[in-house]
């Protein structure tokens, strides 16, 4: 099934994170302030392991060939881009609300070479068409919203499975002891407690049940200096 493009203005689907619920939520970006974002991939390499996360995250996937693949809240396309170039005869698409990030990850798949969709517009409330993708692979969007918000998204990405379509999370996860807790505390001082308490509870697989998927499970759990990051799998009943 073709992607299909919103009719709303773009400008009603900017915004990759949210900060309230429903359709009056206001974009934050990805560092919290638009000024900081030619700082994220920088820092994002050089404080996550992005590189041996983002593999194992991609590998999880096995993106195949003639397959459809969204990387929702695609941020600066780094993932993208790795999911196109894992396999190439793949269809791979990004989506973000934020155009400064979009506009970087463009000239990103720009310079790899490869060929890439890259669409505006929310987790929450995304412009494309139900039953449009094989596989929906995130990294690090969840934490940014909500409770109300992240249930939302994984419903909408949901509807945007095909049947037996799988679903591919890395996220802040439940910390791995006292040390780990305390690492958490620096993201949560900038995204704010509202929205990263769920990852402090290790909610989202249970966020995932309740949107409709099965075989829901956490497959894989890093330390890092800012905490515990984890990587999860849910499939769409067949």
């Amino acid at each position: 099934m073709p992607l299909v493009r919103a009719s709303k203005p773009l400008g009603a689907l900017s915004g990759r994170t949210m900060t309230a619920g429903g359709s009056g939520a206001r974009h934050v970006p990805a560092l919290r302030f638009h000024w900081l974002t030619r700082f994220y991939d920088p820092f994002v390499r050089a404080t996550l392991k992005e590189e041996r996360l983002k593999a194992l995250l991609v590998a999880q996937a096995a993106p195949r060939a003639g397959e459809r693949i969204l990387d929702l809240g695609c941020g600066t396309g780094t993932l993208t881009v790795m999911l196109k170039r894992a396999c190439p005869g793949a269809h791979v698409a990004g989506l973000d609300g934020d155009p400064a990030v979009l506009a970087l990850a463009r000239a990103k798949a720009a310079d790899a070479g490869v060929s890439i969709e890259f669409w505006p517009g929310l987790a929450t409330d995304p412009p494309l068409g139900p039953d449009s993708f094989d596989r929906i692979v995130s990294s690090l969007l969840f934490h940014h919203l909500l409770p109300a918000d992240k249930q939302r998204a994984l419903r909408k990405a949901f509807d945007l499975l095909k049947p037996g379509g799988e679903l591919h999370v890395a996220d802040w996860g439940r910390p791995q002891g006292r040390l780990m807790r305390a690492a958490f505390l620096s993201v949560q001082l900038l995204d704010g407690f509202a929205t990263t308490q769920d990852s402090v509870r290790g909610l989202l697989p249970e966020y995932m049940q309740k949107g409709g998927f099965e075989r829901v499970a956490e497959t894989h759990r890093e330390r890092t200096v800012f905490g515990t990051l984890a990587l999860y799998r849910a499939v769409k009943p067949g």
